[in-house]
């Protein structure tokens, strides 16, 4: 069986980053996926970049294939480094800069990833950490 969190709680998590998004004045699309990377949930603000669906939805497969976070992945892949030339692997859908990121239950299992595309790295990472701040307030963290 294949662990996942539930759409209800994923829809918690995409209004808790929707809402950074919109205080920092960024339209975001915001994914959540089950532990494989497949998608849960998905919501393209207003205006926000089309490339940013299939963006987001990556980085959420990305921080759930690896079980890490894609900002994580940057200095490994760089020319010279052990891990250079991921990003052209998995069919392209690996991402190797910041916004996405694992969710953990309570015992360190990936059930779910989570991934923002539409600003800056800073901001997609900055709206995607509230999301997953919400995930561990829900989860009793």
């Amino acid at each position: 069986m294949v662990q996942s969190i539930t759409l209800d709680t994923a829809k918690v998590l995409i209004d808790a980053a929707e809402q950074k998004a919109e205080e920092i004045d960024n339209p975001m699309v915001i994914t959540v996926t089950n532990s494989e990377g497949n998608l849960i949930a998905q919501h393209r603000m207003d205006d926000a970049w089309l490339a940013s669906v299939s963006i987001s939805r990556n980085k959420a497969y990305t921080s759930a294939a690896l079980d890490m976070s894609t900002h994580e992945l940057a200095e490994p892949s760089e020319p010279g480094n052990s891990l250079y030339g991921l990003q052209t692997t998995d069919e392209g859908r690996i991402v190797i800069f910041g916004g996405g990121y694992p969710l953990a239950d309570e015992e360190g299992d990936v059930v779910g990833a989570f991934g923002v595309s539409g600003g800056a790295v800073e901001q997609d990472m900055e709206v995607a950490q509230v999301g997953v701040s919400r995930w561990e307030e829900i989860r009793g963290e």
